[in-house]
């Protein structure tokens, strides 16, 4: 069974002083029961029960904060140890008789002995509560930095996010010939996942879709630098190859050990799609995965080169664009959600807040983004769904 989390996280000192303390608090009585006993024990009898009142009780306190609700596990053979323990130390040394008469020797012995007592009592009593303030102070300390720190990185995140939320659409733009719906659901607060819908200066449309390695703040800021590139890229040139040609260049060095993939789209008249892959997992169309040559991720070799494939839809098609979160969803039992469902619900012409929801649904543990695009002759206003669950 392991210690809570606020325990393991309490520095080791700090730890130590409080068991310091409970030891010199409970160690107090055992000065006090030869007080009682008007000084009648032997010096080790007296030095070991003393010891045995402080030892117990600490082990009592750490194994309590340990084992929490299972503290019986610990307590009971502790209390059958102090019980043995007890029982030895009175039938191996037993208390002197009890005097009926003292003389002077004997009056000073009891008198320098009880005030002994009772100088160890303070101090122990002393000892443990100092021990107790310093460690009420130092940990009051830690949790007001602790707090800090969580206010300002609570800060940095909400931050991210208003700037991821900046880096995705809101809404997509009617495209004529197409309809297309898009869902995003990060895992965290902020996501590696990112798609972006771009008009061109010859009047197509550019669909992005991609996923950044690892989750979190990191890589939200990747994404942000990934779409500025994108954006800026797409004012140069229209063909999706020699984007994430030039992509992958800009992104070589400043990746930090990661590695990103991308899906390049460019929707064309007449149903005409032109694609080109870095590593993305491959369109399905209609149901039906797409065949795609292997490409590399981004940001991994400064030489890659992609190609680009040329797709037709005719009326009714669809053309779904997914990250690997969909798939990889992971229920309680381990079973992953798979790609055999995935294909199964889009055979089905399943839309694409379907499709998340169920991934969602089945447990997810990674970003989904699923974006569908169907070949329509009037062209509607493509629909965005951003969550955060």
């Amino acid at each position: 069974m392991k210690a809570p989390s606020s325990w393991r996280n309490t520095p080791l000192a700090s730890r130590g002083i409080f068991l310091l303390a409970v030891f010199f608090v409970f160690a107090s009585f055992g000065f006090v029961s030869d007080s009682t006993n008007m000084g009648r024990q032997l010096p080790l009898r007296f030095a070991v029960s003393v010891l045995l009142s402080g030892v117990f009780p600490a082990c009592y306190a750490a194994t309590g904060i340990a084992l929490r609700g299972k503290f019986w596990k610990a307590f009971v053979p502790l209390f059958v140890l102090q019980f043995v323990c007890t029982g030895w130390l009175y039938n191996r040394l037993p208390p002197l008789p009890q005097l009926v008469q003292f003389n002077a020797a004997e009056t000073a012995h009891l008198h320098s002995r009880l005030g002994f007592d009772g100088v160890a009592t303070i101090i122990s009593i002393c000892l443990g509560y100092t021990g107790f303030v310093y460690v009420f102070i130092s940990e009051g300390r830690r949790y007001l930095k602790t707090q800090t720190e969580k206010a300002s990185l609570e800060s940095e995140m909400a931050a991210a996010r208003e700037v991821q939320r900046l880096m995705v659409p809101e809404d997509l733009p009617a495209i004529p010939g197409y309809a297309i719906e898009c869902v995003y659901r990060p895992a965290a607060e902020v996501g590696g996942d990112f798609f972006q819908s771009i008009v061109l200066e010859s009047g197509r449309t550019l669909v992005v879709i991609g996923d950044v390695s690892g989750k979190g703040l990191r890589a939200a800021m990747i994404v942000s630098m990934i779409v500025g590139i994108l954006r800026t890229l797409s004012g140069f040139t229209e063909e999706p190859a020699e984007i994430l040609t030039a992509l992958n260049r800009r992104l070589c060095g400043r990746m930090h050990g990661g590695f990103a993939t991308c899906l390049v789209v460019r929707l064309e008249e007449q149903g005409r799609l032109t694609l080109a892959n870095a590593g993305h997992l491959p369109p399905y169309v209609n149901g039906v995965e797409m065949e795609f040559a292997g490409s590399l991720p981004l940001g991994m070799v400064q030489v890659a080169a992609y190609e680009q494939t040329n797709l037709s839809l005719d009326a009714g098609d669809q053309a779904v664009f997914l990250t690997d979160g969909v798939a990889e969803a992971q229920n309680a039992q381990g079973a992953l959600f798979g790609f055999s469902c995935v294909e199964e619900l889009l055979r089905e012409g399943a839309t694409a807040r379907f499709v998340a929801d169920a991934a969602q649904h089945h447990g997810q543990n990674d970003d989904l983004t699923v974006i569908r695009v169907t070949r329509d002759a009037v062209g509607r206003p493509g629909a965005v769904e951003l969550l955060s669950e």
